[in-house]
């Protein structure tokens, strides 16, 4: 604690705050924030949410730095990677130095910095705000989560324009359900000037009913205000026509799948509401070539495909799945795990969603973290009874991809879902070891 500081009391899962707030003085604090009388006199500052004056405490130490710049913001349960990849991209190539907020990496233009969480927490948020501002960003592209939401991590940020992918189970270790899941969610749209959102998703025709800014659907299934039709998909990317209005133009893309088609729909839209020209849009979009771990195809040499992704929500494997078979000339192999000390009711649901697309299934572990790997897969395996797919359980993941890739034939894909762009595991004691699937791959192909 240094001398003359605030200290603010949050309370958390397992730690509260208010409880360390004289011991804050103490030590050298000039006074506390805090959500209950907590009998300090004049050394307290009584506010009705700690989280959020926080928030705007950070902004203001910073010289509010989500001012200086446009923020986009783009929240989902999936999908949320590649969108604000994929408009950071446009918006880079189109002369517009960008920063981007996200899973993977953040990124200052073409510098790329170490994340911890999809979205930072809130004096780490608004520090890099600044240096994004800074060095000139003249956007922010950023992931929202749930989570970042809930605990106003975002500060008192205010977005041009705000993306709703999709609405799937995840996370309910945290949300108590998926309604308190659903309202974590719709809190970007009370911070932003328009909405884009999926309205093939259930709770994206909810929440579009239900927003009060300015808003734009879009879909891939149907007419809406802007829409893709004419959607052509092979190994080797996707074609489709982008429709508004009565105007349709041809969108080619390196990057598979019916779901990434909803991605680029949502993203083209975005650019287009900054200005930006559709010709310039799709150009922009012929040359880029993916997200790391979204759909990734690893290069093997033979006559069968590997492909690395982070699917790690029923929806998500499915919708993998769904895409990746319409191109397989083989059998389509599913590998998969759940990672541990997260949501257990989905575990099931994950090998239902496999099993409804793959021919052969491996049912391995993700991050095990403080769980048995064994008890994990144990509820994954529920989720098969009376399916008819064949399936191997191999627990060891390293040992699992060899299985994989000893099997394969000629035609099949292999899809290792859950890890996609992670390069660790995490095992019991949360000890976090280097794992790279693509090395992994490598490493297995020259055992063969």
């Amino acid at each position: 604690m240094t001398e003359g500081s605030l200290f603010v009391c949050i309370k958390g899962g397992k730690f509260d705050g208010h409880d360390a707030a004289a011991e804050m003085l103490e030590k050298g604090a000039a006074a506390v924030v805090c959500e209950r009388d907590l009998g300090l006199g004049d050394k307290q500052i009584l506010t009705d949410n700690s989280r959020f004056l926080y928030g705007k405490i950070c902004a203001a130490w910073f010289g509010h730095p989500e001012r200086k710049m446009k923020l986009i913001g783009v929240t989902g349960t999936n999908g949320k990677t590649t969108t604000t990849n994929v408009i950071k991209h446009i918006l880079m190539s189109n002369g517009h130095k960008t920063g981007l907020i996200g899973t993977i990496q953040n990124e200052i233009g073409d510098e790329v910095l170490h994340t911890e969480n999809t979205t930072p927490m809130t004096y780490d948020f608004m520090a890099l705000l600044a240096k994004m501002a800074d060095e000139g960003c003249e956007y922010v592209v950023m992931e929202v989560s749930s989570f970042g939401l809930v605990q106003n991590r975002i500060g008192s940020s205010w977005f041009r324009t705000a993306v709703f992918t999709n609405l799937t189970q995840d996370h309910l270790d945290y949300h108590k359900d998926m309604e308190d899941y659903f309202q974590a969610k719709k809190m970007l749209f009370d911070v932003c000037d328009a909405a884009i959102i999926n309205i093939d998703d259930e709770y994206g025709q909810r929440l579009f009913s239900e927003v009060g800014c300015e808003k734009y659907s879009f879909s891939v299934k149907c007419s809406a205000d802007v829409y893709a039709d004419g959607i052509r998909m092979k190994s080797s990317g996707t074609s489709f026509w982008f429709c508004r209005g009565d105007k349709s133009h041809l969108v080619k893309t390196r990057i598979p799948g019916l779901f990434n088609v909803s991605n680029l729909t949502a993203a083209i839209a975005v650019c287009l509401r900054e200005g930006i020209r559709t010709a310039d849009i799709i150009e922009a979009i012929a040359n880029y070539n993916g997200v790391k771990g979204r759909c990734e195809v690893i290069p093997t040499g033979r006559d069968f495909t590997v492909i690395c992704d982070y699917a790690h929500t029923p929806d998500a494997i499915e919708n993998v799945l769904r895409s990746v078979k319409e191109y397989t000339e083989g059998r389509l192999i599913c590998l998969f795990g759940c990672g541990g000390n997260r949501d257990a009711a989905k575990r099931p649901k994950m090998a239902k969603a496999a099993a409804s697309y793959a021919d052969r299934l491996i049912v391995t572990s993700d991050n095990p973290r403080n769980e048995d790997p064994e008890a994990i897969i144990a509820e994954i395996l529920t989720g098969l009874e009376g399916s008819s797919v064949p399936y191997d359980v191999v627990t060891d993941r390293r040992e699992a991809i060899f299985h994989a890739l000893k099997t394969a034939e000629k035609g099949d894909i292999i899809v290792l879902a859950g890890k996609g762009h992670e390069d660790y595991q995490v095992l019991a004691g949360m000890k976090k070891i280097h794992f790279d699937e693509r090395e992994i791959v490598a490493e297995g192909l020259k055992l063969l």
